[in-house]
């Protein structure tokens, strides 16, 4: 990020110093030399986190609570999977129809992916662990024994799935 004046600096975005207007590609054109004339400074972002998981930079949410808050969005994830069915399971007992199997291995599938999700976040001991189990990368580098990461034959790294995601939910017939 750039400043000037301790005031904040965008790219492609005029600006006035000492009552000179300079046009918005000016901080593109110019030299390094040009901005540490009129006193830019360049200074690192600040660092970022995840405010679902974090109270800020390396400062967790209770996990406990973040646990009992994630087990409760799967129920909700489950009601609005199922909701769109309810009306086939209500019409066949309203009118004793039967409602078809497919339908019925769907909503069964749900529930049982909903309670497996529950368990894996009631499983995980960390917050970082359970924001992998939501939000992490789909494929990791297999490692040996040792931890070092698996390459083949053109060094090129082994990807497998990443075994730390939470179950897949099922979809709709």
């Amino acid at each position: 990020m750039l400043k000037l004046n301790n005031k904040p600096l965008s790219y492609d975005r005029a600006f006035t110093h000492a009552d000179i207007q300079y046009p918005a590609n000016w901080l593109r054109l110019s030299t390094l030399e040009e901005r540490n004339a009129l006193g830019i400074t360049e200074v690192a972002d600040a660092p970022s986190y995840d405010q679902r998981f974090y109270w800020g930079v390396d400062n967790p949410k209770d996990l406990a609570e973040l646990k009992t808050q994630w087990k409760a969005t799967q129920s909700q994830i489950a009601d609005s999977l199922l909701t769109p069915s309810d009306w086939r399971v209500t019409r066949a007992a309203e009118l004793g129809q039967a409602v078809a199997s497919v339908w019925l291995t769907y909503r069964g599938a749900v529930r049982s992916a909903c309670n497996t999700r529950q368990s894996e976040i009631n499983s995980v001991t960390t917050v970082e662990a359970l924001k992998e189990l939501f939000f992490g990368v789909a494929q990791v580098q297999q490692t040996d024994s040792d931890g070092k990461g698996v390459v083949d034959s053109d060094d090129k790294a082994v990807m497998i799935a990443n075994p730390n995601l939470a179950t897949v939910w099922p979809t709709s017939p």
